[in-house]
């Protein structure tokens, strides 16, 4: 009789939660050991964020003694090449105009939406709508 094991793939929520586990730290401490702030590491925990820039991907590799390989491939693809830009571009003004309830164009469940606020080298406000899908991998990054 052959023994077969199944490995479920997990998540990059869990992997990071399982290997700060094992080494022993806290959030608050991994955000420290990688140079992050602590809120980041909470969404990366709670499944927030699916896709890391490469800056952020690099410092977590190294904090928690992993490959960067390792965790890219838990990393979810989040390209939209299957949603119309038009359709992305209306949700983008549709997030700055302050609008709720919106939908996702793929799977149609709820949007959760944010505006994030930057400053350019000339010290302007910049405001980037934000969006992520509550069920799959639909998002607004840029």
């Amino acid at each position: 009789m052959a023994l077969y094991l199944i490995m479920e793939k997990k998540s990059l929520a869990q992997f990071v939660q399982q290997k700060r586990d094992h080494l022993g730290m806290s959030p608050r401490g991994l955000a420290k050991k990688c140079h992050l702030e602590l809120s980041l590491i909470e969404q990366i925990e709670a499944g927030q964020e699916l896709f890391l820039p490469t800056t952020v991907r690099q410092s977590l590799a190294k904090g928690l003694r992993c490959s960067l390989q390792e965790i890219k491939d838990l990393e979810k693809d989040f390209e939209n090449k299957f949603v119309d830009e038009e359709i992305i571009e209306d949700l983008k003004q549709m997030i700055l105009a302050g609008e709720k309830d919106l939908i996702c164009p793929k799977c149609k469940s709820l949007l959760v939406t944010r505006i994030a606020k930057m400053y350019d080298l000339e010290d302007n406000l910049m405001l980037h709508p934000k969006a992520r899908c509550s069920k799959c991998v639909f998002q607004i990054k840029d």
